[in-house]
C-alpha cells in the first residue's frame, strides 16, 4: 500500500517576507510612475527607490542571500535593456543593494565594477565597487587583483601596482599576480624595483618557461635603464657641443660616462648618429 505524500508546508516568515516584499514593489512602482520614469520594459525596475540594502536586509527575515539573488538576477536584465538612458545613474545604489543583501556574494562585486568599467565608462565607480568587495571580503585577493586590470585599463600603473601588491600577499592569490605587480613597477619607470622583483621570480622559479618570462623583464628593464641612461648623456654631448655624438664610445671619451653599458646579453645597443636615437639591439620576446 503507497504511502501519501504530504505536501512541504511553505514557512510563515517566508510568505511575510514575500507580503512584504509584494507591498514594496507596489509602493515604489507608484512612486515610479509619479515621477514619470519610462522602465515599464523591465519589472520593477521600482527597486531604485529602496533606500538601502540595509533596510531591505531587515525587511527580509533571514531570506536577504535569496533577495540578493533576485535583485542581482534583476540587474543582469535591467542593464541588459540598453531603451534605458539613464539606468547608470542607479549603478552603484543597486549593486549596494545587492552587497548589502549578501557582502560574501562574490559575482555581483566583479559583474557590477565591469558594467561601470565597460559600459558606464566609470572608472572610479568600478574601482569603488571592487574596493567595497574586499572591504566586506577582506580575505578576497579576486577583489585587489580585479582593481588593478580596471586601473590598467585607464593607464595608472602606480594605482595597478598598489592593488597588484595588495593582492598578491593575500592568501591564494596566485603566482602570476606578483609578475603583474613587477610590469607595473616597470611601466611607472621604477626600475630599480621592477629589477628587484623580477630577479626574485627568476631566482625562485622551477618551472622554465616562467624563468623565460622573467629573463625576457630583466632584460627589458635593464634595456630601458640602459637607454635612459645613454639618451641623457647623449643630450649633454649635444648641449656642450652643439653637434651630436659619432658613436656611443664617444660618451666615454668626452667623460659623460664612465663606461658604455651593454644589454643583458651583452650585446651592445643600437645608436642613429643622425638622430641620436637608442634602442635595444632585440626585442625581449624574440630572444
Amino acid at each position: 500500500m503507497s504511502q501519501a505524500v504530504t505536501p512541504r508546508r511553505v514557512p510563515d516568515a517566508f510568505l511575510l517576507v514575500l507580503g512584504l516584499c509584494l507591498a514594496m514593489a507596489a509602493f515604489m512602482a507608484v512612486k515610479a510612475g509619479t515621477d514619470g520614469i519610462a522602465r515599464a520594459k523591465v519589472p520593477g525596475s521600482s527597486i531604485i527607490y529602496v533606500p538601502s540594502g540595509q533596510y531591505l536586509k531587515y525587511a527580509t527575515f533571514g531570506y536577504s542571500p535569496l533577495a540578493a539573488d533576485l535583485v542581482y538576477l534583476w540587474a543582469i536584465q535591467y542593464y541588459g535593456t540598453y531603451e534605458i538612458q539613464d539606468r547608470f545613474a542607479y549603478l552603484d545604489h543597486i549593486f549596494s543593494i545587492i552587497n548589502e543583501l549578501d557582502p560574501r556574494y562574490v559575482d555581483p562585486y566583479e559583474v557590477g565594477s565591469l558594467i561601470a568599467a565597460q559600459e558606464a565608462k566609470d572608472i572610479p565607480l568600478a574601482l569603488k565597487i571592487l574596493d567595497r568587495g574586499l572591504e566586506k571580503n577582506p580575505d578576497q585577493w579576486i577583489f585587489p587583483f580585479e582593481a588593478g586590470h580596471v586601473a590598467q585599463m585607464v593607464r595608472d600603473y602606480d594605482r595597478a601596482g598598489d592593488y597588484f601588491k595588495k593582492a598578491m600577499v593575500m592568501p591564494g592569490a596566485p603566482d602570476f599576480v606578483r609578475r603583474l605587480y613587477a610590469d607595473s613597477l616597470y611601466k611607472t619607470a621604477d626600475y630599480k624595483s621592477a629589477w628587484g622583483i623580477w630577479s626574485g621570480i627568476y631566482n625562485s622559479a622551477s618551472d622554465e618557461r616562467v624563468k623565460k618570462i622573467a629573463s625576457n623583464h630583466l632584460y627589458q628593464v635593464k634595456a630601458a635603464a640602459d637607454i635612459q641612461v645613454l639618451k641623457d648623456a647623449v643630450a649633454g654631448f649635444k648641449d656642450r657641443c652643439n653637434r651630436l655624438p659619432r658613436s656611443l664610445d664617444n660618451l666615454a671619451a668626452a667623460g659623460f660616462l664612465p663606461s658604455i653599458p651593454r644589454d643583458l646579453d651583452e650585446k651592445d645597443y643600437v645608436y642613429d648618429p643622425r638622430t641620436g636615437d637608442v634602442k635595444a639591439a632585440t626585442i625581449p620576446w624574440k630572444r
